[in-house]
């Protein structure tokens, strides 16, 4: 595509343009070249088969690369329909900076899918152009390429990615543009528009020489002599004493002597007009370079920031301070966002200038303030853009380091935070970042120590680290029950996420046991109502569900969807959502298909409505409900929900995902059912091996994928592979649960099956016996895996030739059949013609 370079005359905004983007520098001036030669070779290409590639601005602090790209972004806005800008110089930072697009770009939202998926979403639409394929994306101070490069869209002809940096390293994934400092001519120009005279060239010339004609020291001079009155000659004079000072001082080469001693000027000149400007600028040397809301200030009276404590009281004092700030440039003011920002080179020269001591103190005032600043409940959605503006100051300030309780507290949240936005990698780098750091000073017994540790359980747990979650939180429970005691509410909440460990390593049994011990904690201290009981009771209920409990886990579970459904506080959406969804599962369970068809559609209609469709609790209910409905027979309604379910959960979570694998099992049922018999083998062959690698091989639900497994053999032809399977299945399910399991009961109806189809009739009778008896005592007569096992005995009774029997007990379950479910129930119809009976497993979240 090419295109003319110079810019539009009345550009037109854009339809998306990024918030954090600054605005644009009335001073700019020069870099006409530069701003052209860019435009090209964005543009330009040889062929309409090859793609710009990303363009990297790179050079010295100071020397403008940033406000080139601002300038960019502005001047050619117009060619654009998406602008967005990224502040790179903190990697973990860039998928929450890439995943606020995905509103724009009518994406799944970071809530429904995580931070890092959302990221790779909102990347993956940019390379395809779809929904937007002009678009402009800039990544400011990305020093580490390789941290970068997964993040940046490739393949696009009209989305471009500008970068600006320091490190000189991407030459190889990007076309390298030097930025070098001002030209003469340049300087001139500059320091004439910015001082708003005609300064004599030779004055000019002379100024920008000492000054190495660095845009930022340009930037600094012109703004003290503007706002100060002060003549060139003095100016000049005051610099080559203070570079001499700094000489002799042996300051470090890193940044360049005249910038630091047009700083210390304006510095100076701060300090006689205004002290408490001086120490907010010192204040802010010690956040990080990315834009500092101003609410930190504003909320910081109460703080303990002892230095700041005559700003933080006054508002007045505080406007005036960052407008005097503004005036020497020494800050850049942004009303849109509420923010403020100091270039990163004045704010290590500022750092640089201080003895350890002063850095220490004023430090420790930053982390005052950033745990003043923030909100109170970090898991509280309308805070969450807060907590952005907070983030990339956590590092930067060092806040890793401190342990005064009051900003512990802080980096607590901040990890509740990230986990509540589903940005688990980066929860869990600082999470681990804060425990060195804790431990070190404090030991593993401090309370801040167990408490962050309980929450990098919970973060382990989301990114299916199991054995690593588990072994934290064993640990870690056993050490609350000593330092906090057996109530305490932290103890508590640890007790709930063991159990979930308990569950994910198939102790069933055992994680029953906790959450039981739990709930009558719980119940004993806040009340049946809280939110915390209601919880461990929805736990609880799961845990008798997946025991075959079903009698005990529906009342469980009715209890706990009353109350948080009745509730009109404390009781979020998500909570009714999965307490509905799990009530309708129960029911299913149970053998009440129909009744559990509608508890899940209302269920559903409320996901939809409330979290909308690609929430993954909505999503996981409508794989719930997708196998009620294949038990009722309505397979159309079943695949349409199961395919659409484990596409959405496939993109937003990956395949190895537990909802994703769980919704490849019940698809996989139900193109079975369908008698797609390859397409359901090839899911449950996939499905097998995730949970293998997930769960281990001896896992309760790595054992149902086998069961199912072994049933596509059979129907497949291949019987001898399916009784291999099904023996394996039977002897871990019996070692797991005992013979008194609907799991181990399964496996047997499916042997028995096996073993009927090789001709083994004798033997499958007395397979089927066992079973039958086994089920009708743990589940009663009349439930359909009763009723299924009696068809297949009558079945196997017969071909052996004992027909009396046969046909009195045939004619006894269809009386049964007759008087528990509808004429058009599938099962009935099923038994009506005299068919085998097979039973499949289907997965649920753990």
């Amino acid at each position: 595509m090419n295109e003319q370079a110079a810019p539009q005359t009345v550009p037109r905004m854009p339809p998306i343009w990024g918030r954090k983007i600054p605005g644009r520098n009335k001073h700019f001036t020069g870099r006409e070249n530069l701003l052209n030669g860019l435009r090209k070779s964005l543009t330009e290409t040889n062929t309409a088969a090859v793609v710009p590639l990303p363009q990297a601005l790179q050079g010295l602090g100071g020397v403008g690369k940033t406000q080139l790209a601002i300038e960019y972004a502005w001047a050619y806005r117009g060619y654009y329909d998406l602008v967005w800008w990224v502040a790179a110089d903190q990697p973990l930072l860039i998928p929450s900076a890439l995943a606020g697009l995905t509103e724009d770009l009518k994406l799944p939202s970071a809530g429904s899918m995580g931070i890092e998926e959302a990221a790779d979403s909102v990347r993956d639409a940019l390379q395809r152009g779809d929904p937007v394929d002009r678009w402009l994306l800039i990544f400011d101070n990305a020093d580490d390429p390789e941290e970068i490069r997964p993040f940046i869209p490739h393949g696009s002809q009209d989305g471009h990615v500008l970068i600006t940096s320091r490190n000189s390293r991407w030459s190889g994934v990007a076309e390298t543009v030097s930025v070098d400092v001002f030209s003469p001519a340049e300087s001139v120009f500059f320091l004439r528009k910015r001082l708003r005279r005609d300064v004599p060239e030779k004055e000019a010339v002379h100024l920008a020489h000492e000054l190495g004609d660095l845009p930022l020291a340009l930037e600094q001079a012109a703004a003290l002599q503007d706002t100060t009155g002060m003549s060139t000659d003095e100016y000049v004079r005051l610099l080559a004493e203070q570079t001499g000072k700094l000489l002799q001082l042996g300051k470090s080469t890193e940044y360049p002597h005249t910038m630091t001693a047009a700083w210390q000027l304006s510095v100076h000149q701060i300090e006689s007009r205004m002290r408490e400007a001086a120490e907010v600028l010192r204040c802010l040397a010690f956040f990080g370079p990315d834009p500092i809301p101003r609410f930190v200030f504003e909320r910081g009276r109460d703080s303990g920031a002892e230095r700041m404590g005559t700003v933080l009281s006054n508002p007045l004092t505080r406007s005036q301070a960052f407008a005097e700030l503004a005036r020497f440039s020494l800050l850049r003011i942004e009303p849109d966002t509420g923010t403020v920002q100091v270039h990163r080179l004045v704010q290590a020269l500022l750092r640089d200038s201080l003895e350890k001591e002063q850095q220490d103190a004023i430090r420790h005032e930053v982390h005052l303030l950033l745990a003043a600043g923030a909100p109170t409940d970090p898991e509280d959605i309308s805070t969450q853009e807060e907590y952005t503006f907070l983030l990339p100051h956590v590092r930067p300030s060092a806040l890793t380091r401190c342990h005064d309780e009051r900003v512990q507290e802080f980096a607590l949240n901040v990890v509740r935070h990230l986990y509540r936005v589903a940005n688990w990698r980066s929860a869990r780098s600082l999470a681990e970042e804060f425990r060195q750091s804790w431990t070190a000073v404090s030991g593993d017994r401090s309370p801040f120590v167990l408490r962050l540790h309980r929450h990098l359980g919970n973060v382990l747990w989301q990114l299916g680290a199991n054995k690593e979650s588990f072994d934290l939180n064993d640990k870690t429970f056993d050490l609350m029950r000593e330092v906090f005691g057996n109530e305490h509410e932290e103890t508590l909440r640890i007790s709930l996420t063991y159990a979930a460990n308990l569950r994910a390593q198939g102790r069933f049994q055992d994680a029953m046991e906790q959450d039981a011990a739990s709930l009558a904690a719980l119940e004993a201290r806040y009340g049946v109502r809280d939110q915390t009981t209601l919880r461990a009771i929805n736990n609880l209920a799961l845990d008798h569900a997946l025991l075959s409990r079903y009698d005990t886990a529906l009342e469980l579970q009715t209890l706990a969807y009353l109350e948080q459904s009745s509730a009109r506080h404390g009781v979020n959406k998500w909570d009714v959502q999965s307490t509905w969804n799990n009530l309708a599962r129960v029911v299913r369970l149970s053998g009440q298909h129909q009744q559990a068809c509608d508890l899940g559609e209302e269920a559903y209609a409320y996901g939809m409505r409330e979290l909308k469709i690609e929430h993954p609790l909505t999503l996981a209910t409508a794989r719930d409900l997708s196998i009620a409905k294949r038990r009722v027979g309505d397979l159309d309604g079943a695949y349409e929900l199961i395919q659409d379910a484990h596409t959405r959960l496939n993109k937003l979570y990956g395949p190895d995902s537990p909802e994703t694998m769980a919704a490849a099992v019940a698809l996989s049922n139900t193109l079975r059912q369908l008698n797609r018999l390859e397409e359901a083998m090839a899911l449950a062959r996939d499905a097998h091996q995730r949970y293998k690698q997930t769960y281990g091989d001896r896992h309760p639900f790595t054992y149902g994928c086998q069961l199912n497994l072994a049933l596509l053999y059979r129907l497949r032809g291949d019987v001898k592979k399916a009784r291999e399977l099904d023996e394996q299945t039977y002897e871990g399910m019996l070692d797991q649960f005992g013979a008194a399991h609907v799991y181990t009961f399964s496996s047997t109806i499916n042997l028995a099956g096996d073993l009927a189809e090789l001709g083994e009739h004798e033997r499958a009778c007395e397979l089927g016996r066992q079973t039958l008896t086994g089920v009708r005592d743990f589940v009663g007569p009349a439930n359909g895996l009763s009723l299924s096992a009696a068809i297949n005995l009558s079945i196997d009774l017969r071909a052996i030739g004992q027909i009396d029997e046969a046909t009195e007990l045939y004619g006894q379950t269809m009386a049964a059949y007759e008087t528990t479910l509808s004429p058009t129930h599938p099962e009935r119809l099923h038994a009506a013609e005299g068919k085998r009976f097979n039973w499949d497993f289907d997965s649920y979240s753990l």
